[in-house]
């Protein structure tokens, strides 16, 4: 996944319309439906974001641009994830097992408790 991606998913917009166009590919009308807060030209400019970061995949049809989560990249995200939720799993089991050699029975001293 590309630094454009993480930016673009920094954006809760932006998020929601993934999530929209994951379940099932929609124009820029329909995904403004969802979100009557939004114009479509805002709308149209954060498909064009998630788009450039390699997040949907556009498709003409008619006149209509329909667009849809590419499972790819969906793929490469929850690699990511993964491999950090991996580390931060493994960075927590290597700190009890040094408690635990430590003699460390509590987490007292890590609170200011002790």
């Amino acid at each position: 996944m590309t630094v454009d991606a993480w930016v673009a998913l920094a954006d809760p917009t932006r998020r929601v319309i993934l999530a929209r166009v994951a379940e099932r590919p929609l124009s820029v009308g329909e995904v403004a439906d969802h979100l009557p807060t939004m114009t479509r030209p805002n709308v149209s400019q954060h498909l064009r974001v998630l788009r450039e970061a390699g997040l949907v995949a556009v498709e003409s049809v008619g006149t209509k641009r329909i667009y849809s989560a590419r499972p790819d990249a969906l793929q490469d995200l929850r690699t990511e994830l993964d491999g950090f939720w991996n580390q931060a799993l493994a960075n927590f089991s290597r700190r009890i097992d040094e408690r635990k050699q430590n003699g460390d029975s509590d987490d007292r001293d890590d609170q200011g408790g002790g």
